[in-house]
């Protein structure tokens, strides 16, 4: 999180050691939350673009999917759970700042 600017480049907030304590129950919930998140915007998203009426992405280890096919779900399910990870635990040590004054990170 960035504080006050010195010459225009952003200063960061130290989080106490006692705020990143406090952090870690928060952030492991933010977590599982994030991973169940990301796991239903996927299996949306890939319904979406997948050919035919397939509901489920491919698996490594089915062999009737093309390679190429189970690498790009396995990008596409990358870079969603990714994403939805940085959201929320960015949210996540957001809300812990306004409710405790401290940055929960560095």
């Amino acid at each position: 999180m960035t504080g006050t600017t010195v010459d225009g480049h952003p200063v960061e907030k130290d989080g106490g050691k006692a705020a990143k304590i406090l952090y870690r129950p928060v952030g492991l919930v933010s977590s599982i939350v994030g991973g169940l998140v990301a796991g239903q915007v996927f299996k949306q998203v890939y319904k979406r673009v997948s050919r035919g009426d397939r509901k489920d992405a491919p698996t490594p280890l089915q062999s009737e999917y093309p390679l190429k096919e189970i690498v790009l779900a396995a990008l596409l399910q990358g870079a969603i759970y990714a994403v939805v990870k940085a959201l929320i635990d960015r949210g996540g040590a957001r809300a812990f700042e306004r409710w405790t004054g401290e940055w929960p990170g560095d």
